[in-house]
């Protein structure tokens, strides 16, 4: 959150701001959840949290890895929000395309139907993709289903943008 309490996507995230400390107590305590014999889900979770706070900046992340590791999490606690989670990042490694492909499936089935975050990760990578009028539908039902006045303010910036005709990355 900013100081204003706006949302800050993780790719604009100053993270010279994290606390390195806690972040290496964090990747330790995840090294020997995983080498503990028994990874449940939480353990993959974090290892997850892990791989994005360990990049130094936001394009260094790993996404090959954290989709492995969705992989691992699908198999252990499929849930549509865990396969949400898998589609994005399928399309940060493979490209928005493969993401979108990945959520219409998800959304065709009527899973995540009433889930504002489906409908504003495929805006987004819509958006990624030139297909502005697609993006602005799919930002439009998100806001719909959004409850929060900050993901509503970020939505609402994204829709002006969009229809403005500023598409940022």
């Amino acid at each position: 959150m900013s100081p204003d309490g706006d949302l800050v996507l993780l790719d604009d995230q100053d993270r010279t701001l994290w606390n390195r400390a806690q972040i290496e107590e964090g990747r330790r305590l995840v090294e020997r959840a995983l080498t503990s014999g028994r990874v449940g889900p939480y353990a993959l979770q974090a290892a997850i949290a892990a791989i994005h706070a360990e990049a130094p900046e936001a394009g260094q992340t790993d996404w090959r890895q954290i989709t492995g590791l969705y992989d691992v999490l699908m198999r252990t606690a499929p849930t549509p929000v865990v396969e949400l989670n898998r589609a994005v990042a399928v399309a940060m490694r493979d490209g928005p395309a493969a993401g979108v492909r990945l959520i219409d499936d998800i959304l065709a089935r009527g899973d995540l139907a009433e889930y504002h975050l489906a409908h504003s990760a495929r805006a987004d990578l819509l958006r990624r993709l030139g297909r502005t009028a697609d993006a602005v539908a799919s930002y439009e039902v998100a806001l719909t289903l959004a409850g929060q006045a900050p993901e509503q303010r970020f939505l609402q910036r994204r829709l002006a943008d969009l229809r403005e005709g500023n598409r940022r990355p």
